[in-house]
């Protein structure tokens, strides 16, 4: 932790804030634009998320041998920019993300299969303006496992949007990045204390494990525990 997160969790905590939200039994997993115009380094938007891809990795392989929903996203403009409103003005380099260049590709390293389903975005959340919300609860999702860029950017806002329509929401913590390790622990740190539950790959990979074998029971036994670990307030 940095030096000023144990007293101001201690002072949350005092005042109710933190809980845990916990998982349901329909998760699916959003990835959030990892696309070049964010994991090059070269572009002006882009940083080095080599790490992150690769534990994004690993929570892919678990839902895609569980056969459980995937969605990436993805930001693309017309060449207009007109469909980029306010958002391109305060941050023009988003001008890279045209429609049909490689920086609006979903990275390689974590290439979408068929079927799985990349959404198009214009802003950070990843349900605003779009089909998301209607899209899980067709799929009887319940719980949001997040994982891509910016923390501080698109993570947050789509955490936020993500329990506003009443998913469960988790970050799995080395799945996510930012282009400064400041943001990125700030705003971890504050989707965990009012949004949603910022987890350990491990811890999420486990839940992800103990669902597909011992279903509601594992699942309740679970959440459970996760409500019994050191540090989480009664």
């Amino acid at each position: 932790m940095n030096d000023w997160q144990p007293q101001t969790l201690a002072d949350y905590q005092r005042k109710g804030l933190g809980n845990r939200s916990g998982y349901g039994q329909h998760p699916v997993l959003l990835i959030v634009d990892f696309i070049y115009g964010f994991t090059d380094p070269q572009s002006p938007l882009g940083g080095d998320y080599t790490a992150e891809l690769s534990a994004t990795g690993r929570l892919l392989s678990e839902f895609r041998r569980q056969g459980l929903p995937i969605v990436f996203t993805t930001v693309a403009y017309e060449p207009h920019f007109r469909d980029a409103g306010v958002f391109i003005k305060k941050v023009p380099s988003l001008s890279v993300l045209t429609k049909g260049s490689r920086m609006v590709e979903v990275d390689t390293r974590i290439a979408p299969q068929s079927g799985e389903y990349v959404l198009e975005k214009k802003y950070p959340s990843a349900f605003f303006g779009t089909q998301l919300d209607s899209y899980l609860k067709a799929r009887r999702v319940d719980t949001v496992i997040m994982a891509g860029c910016t923390t501080s950017g698109c993570i947050r806002a789509s955490a936020i949007d993500a329990m506003q329509y009443g998913f469960l929401t988790v970050v799995v913590r080395e799945a996510v990045g930012d282009r400064a390790a400041g943001p990125h622990e700030a705003n971890l740190f504050d989707i965990d204390a009012k949004y949603g539950d910022v987890v350990a790959l491990e811890e999420a990979l486990a839940y992800l494990r103990e669902r597909e074998h011992g279903g509601d029971r594992a699942a309740d036994e679970f959440r459970r525990w996760w409500d019994r670990r050191p540090g989480v307030p009664a």
